[in-house]
């Protein structure tokens, strides 16, 4: 079954696939690696992948820098996720640590600071009724998930044991 699956699909022109990576680029930010995969997916051949790849660039279709830094305060203002979390998703995306860097201190410490807090909040809210040493383990490991950092995590803690 899998192999009638393969047959099935269509094949692409290098021009076809250069137009179909444009719009799949122009509908919203992407990284080298995802446009990598779906032109893979589309069985294009690594000549033709790294002459797309080449065009998208030089044509601003593509650009790991804007990708991260819409990846970094999307994904922090949208899902609250901490520099840890989003750290570890763009390594795992192949993105430069210098980009990553660049994007993650476009964030305003104000901002970051007072979304922390609001989980925190958020979190310890909905454990109310149960047993402290539950409510912490689970502000602890919310937060974590979050990839907050660890010290922050550990001052909120210590403050929820205290009041």
């Amino acid at each position: 079954m899998q192999s009638q699956m393969t047959f099935n699909r269509p094949t692409y022109t290098l021009e076809e696939a250069l137009k179909k990576a444009e719009n799949y680029c122009a509908y919203q930010e992407r990284c080298h690696q995802e446009v990598r995969q779906k032109l893979i997916e589309m069985r294009m051949i690594p000549e033709a992948i790294d002459h797309i790849l080449g065009h998208l660039i030089a044509e601003g279709y593509l650009n790991e820098g804007r990708f991260t830094e819409q990846f970094v305060l999307g994904k922090f203002r949208h899902k609250g996720w901490g520099k840890n979390r989003l750290r570890q998703e763009l390594k795992q995306r192949d993105i430069s640590g210098l980009a990553i860097d660049r994007a993650l201190r476009e964030i305003d410490l104000e901002e970051y600071q007072a979304t922390f807090h609001q989980w925190v909040e958020k979190l310890w809210r909905q454990s109310t009724g149960k047993p402290q040493a539950n409510r912490l383990q689970k502000l602890k490991d919310g937060l974590r998930y979050r990839g907050w950092e660890p010290e922050w995590i550990y001052e909120a803690l210590g403050d929820k044991m205290k009041s």
